[in-house]
């Protein structure tokens, strides 16, 4: 019964990622909303809980399935990339920006060309291992995927914690230096985490190729 631990782990981050984005999309940044904020930044560490937790299990019980291969990181990067898609969405834009009819400012600092490379890496690793797999090549997640993983789960908490705070406020003109240090970083980190996998899949091949 317990080695199902980390299946139903798994499943429930997609239900914690469902319930998040439901309270998020309630939120409108400078207008009342602020609970709803607060509700959706606690299910998300909740979820990311999940995937540690899940990870955790896994390999203390020995009980690396084909289901949990293929769920988790699917789960994974529905509650994180989904986050960044909501995070440089029309809820976090800063309204004089809009009013200016300048380009849109976010109080989250995310930017859509940021989502595009986050997305493009993630697109590019699955196709990655979806294709060597298929070809009965074990192409797991390395260390650069979960420190990747790691670092985007306490930095989508953080911005939301800062929008809380709003950077717009004076005084409060800081949180806007590190919200983009954080923000910056994420992304170099998600463009650096995919090299490695480009380059172990191009050995694979190589190795695996008929002679």
């Amino acid at each position: 019964m317990y080695r199902q631990l980390p299946n139903a782990l798994t499943v429930s981050r997609l239900f914690f990622a469902a319930f998040f984005f439901l309270t998020l999309n309630q939120y409108r940044y400078g207008t009342n909303t602020d609970i709803y904020l607060i509700a959706a930044t606690v299910l998300f560490v909740i979820g990311a809980i999940t995937d540690a937790l899940d990870g955790y299990y896994a390999r203390k019980w020995d009980v690396v399935s084909k289901f949990g291969r293929i769920v988790d990181p699917f789960c994974d990067k529905i509650l994180v990339v989904g986050a960044f898609i909501y995070l440089m969405g029309a809820r976090f834009v800063i309204p004089e920006s809009a009013a200016d009819g300048d380009f849109f400012n976010m109080v989250t600092g995310i930017y859509p060309w940021m989502v595009v490379v986050i997305l493009a890496r993630e697109l590019l690793v699955t196709g990655i291992r979806g294709e060597l797999e298929g070809d009965g090549i074990n192409f797991q997640a390395n260390w650069w995927g979960k420190i990747k993983m790691i670092l985007q789960c306490i930095v989508i908490p953080i911005i939301l914690i800062i929008v809380y705070l709003d950077p717009k406020q004076p005084g409060r003109e800081y949180l806007a230096i590190i919200r983009d240090i954080l923000v910056y970083a994420t992304v170099i980190a998600t463009i650096i985490s995919g090299i490695p996998y480009i380059t172990s899949a191009a050995s694979l091949i190589k190795a695996n190729k008929p002679q």
